[in-house]
């Protein structure tokens, strides 16, 4: 019989979950492990540049796919991961941190490279609990199943990260074999009593008002209750606004999209509507400094919240756990009252649109020229990546049709995020066209992983805005360290391009309306790798969005500390 170990159990059970790619970047401490997990028939390794990308493409992975894995080796490795994990469990991403560890006889007996230089291995464990919602170190193969399954089913629980430590030498040491998938991917339940007493008290509390107002937050998307949702809101009829972090998960050609919320920075008029409610519908919503301009946007009228996993009335004061966002959104679709007064009203004041019409001119290149472009470019099978900073604006402008989806991370804000992430993710959905919007400044971050794009044949369009700096940074507190070193971003694509193997990138410039038109039909016809269009436009040429914006959280950051 061949021996089955450590190694072969988790790679097993990485199958079971649905995983199909596992990110890695090879070290000592993880090689034995790599090679277990590269034999299993269903998995493909995917190399990174480096454990930052790493984790960030797993992160991406995890949007498309539902979970994502990223394997490193030990400290060195795992430190850069941990800005991932971190990531990850901002957003409510179900990533599994892998790490190897130094082998058993050593720890606590030896001085090992890749540690602090104590005898004391049991930090990165330490560090991993903070950022997951579950950490186990594996110290006996015959610890292993239990280990591995418990970290695995928390982490699909709760979508949120966990961290698995497995010693070089236990990768390929025996153990059992695991059992159905069932074990640790079955689905969280309701609660039958409090899902029933959650949909009564909150009929009855819609019931009682006049002004209803869905407000859609990023977790909606976590949860998959993007079906529910929209029937919910055609059961009830009223507007319905996304945070700007869920954008996507609500149809934006539906008749009853009424645009982002927020604050000052609201399109389409969401804020008018919003503040004119006298209840909001609060479902996945997540409010902090970023998605509120700087406290400012707060809603002040009563709300029924409605998260992953519980729902919040605010009068009466009432909290039902173990009630799952699907099975709430759905009970309560068949027993809410029709309600379309905030639709009566929002039609008379919806705005026209703002992107207007795309030139084919010689005028010089504007952010808001490349934003017409790429609203052209925009299909059913379109998924839009925006990174921290102005980019963030210009995708929320953008209308997507039905069937489009939109990533952000607004919670995190790792700028650069964009470029490891929508690689993870156009791996995992390969018949997606991926369009990045990315800033100069973000993109230097990370711009290594551009190469794997290359490596992999992704055909994903990068539009690089080159500002010359960090303008989101400028607009919040500006100096000089907000510039940065210009780069030659069309020829450097173009470098991690090698005549022996992989695909080619394509590297462009615009200058101009007709440049930007002209880059755009090329992107959209290579099909062999990732094409980068460096969009050279004005330092100053920021959205009015970002500058209101800007100077709200600059505001909030400056407050003077409470007296005593």
């Amino acid at each position: 019989m061949v021996l089955f170990t450590v190694g072969d159990y988790l790679a097993e059970r990485l199958s079971q979950i649905g995983i199909r790619h596992h990110f890695i970047v090879p070290g000592d401490y993880n090689l034995v492990l790599l090679d277990k997990l590269e034999a299993h028939p269903a998995l493909t390794e995917i190399g990174c540049t480096n454990e930052l990308n790493c984790s960030l493409a797993a992160e991406g992975y995890a949007r498309a796919c539902g979970v994502g894995v990223c394997v490193v080796t030990y400290s060195v490795g795992a430190f850069s991961a941990l800005n991932g994990i971190g990531s990850a469990y901002a957003e409510n991403l179900p990533v599994i941190l892998v790490s190897g560890a130094p082998n058993t006889n050593d720890m606590d007996q030896h001085l090992l490279h890749h540690t602090l230089g104590d005898h004391d291995f049991s930090y990165q464990f330490e560090m991993a609990k903070r950022v997951t919602c579950c950490a186990v170190a594996i110290r006996r193969a015959a610890q292993a199943p239990e280990l591995i399954d418990r970290a695995i089913r928390t982490a699909l629980l709760k979508r949120k990260p966990a961290y698995i430590e497995v010693p070089t030498n236990l990768s390929r040491e025996a153990c059992a074999r695991p059992g159905p998938a069932s074990a640790i991917a079955e689905p969280n339940l309701s609660d039958g009593p409090a899902l029933d007493s959650a949909v009564i008290a909150a009929s009855e509390f819609l019931c009682a008002k006049q002004k209803q107002v869905i407000l859609v937050g990023p977790k909606v998307r976590r949860a998959g209750a993007q079906k529910a949702l929209l029937r919910l809101a055609e059961a009830i009829g009223c507007a319905v606004v996304l945070q700007p972090a869920a954008k996507g998960s609500f149809p934006e050609d539906h008749p009853q999209f009424a645009g982002i919320f927020w604050g000052q920075v609201s399109t389409l008029a969401a804020d008018t509507i919003v503040n004119w409610a006298d209840v909001l519908i609060c479902i996945g919503t997540v409010f902090t400094d970023y998605s509120t301009v700087g406290w400012t946007a707060l809603p002040n009228v009563p709300q029924l919240v409605a998260d992953i996993d519980s729902v919040t009335l605010a009068h009466p004061n009432i909290y039902f756990s173990r009630v799952q966002l699907h099975d709430f959104l759905s009970r309560l679709a068949e027993a809410a009252s029709w309600n379309s007064s905030t639709m009566t009203e929002y039609t008379r004041l919806r705005p026209d649109p703002s992107l207007g019409h795309a030139s084919r001119g010689q005028e010089k290149l504007t952010r808001k020229e490349v934003a017409r472009q790429t609203q052209l470019l925009l299909t059913p099978e379109t998924t839009v990546f925006t990174d921290t900073g102005d980019s963030w604006f210009n995708g929320i402008q953008l209308c997507l049709p039905r069937g489009a989806e939109f990533e952000i991370e607004m919670q995190w804000g790792h700028i650069g995020w964009t470029i490891p992430a929508s690689f993870g993710y156009a791996l995992a959905k390969p018949e997606r066209r991926t369009i990045v919007m990315v800033g100069d400044g973000a993109f230097q971050m990370t711009a290594q992983e551009v190469s794997q794009m290359v490596r992999y044949r992704i055909p994903i369009i990068i539009l690089l805005l080159n500002n010359r700096g960090y303008t989101i940074e400028v607009e919040i507190h500006d100096g000089l360290y907000n510039r940065i070193q210009n780069w030659d971003y069309a020829l450097l694509v173009q470098a991690f391009s090698s005549k022996e193997e992989g695909g080619r990138a394509l590297g462009l410039e615009a200058h101009t309306a007709e440049e930007i038109s002209g880059a755009l039909e090329r992107a959209m016809a290579h099909k062999d790798g990732p094409t980068l269009i460096e969009c050279n436009i004005h330092p100053d040429d920021c959205s009015r969005e970002l500058i209101t914006w800007g100077h709200f959280v600059a505001a909030a950051n400056s407050r003077v500390s409470a007296k005593d």
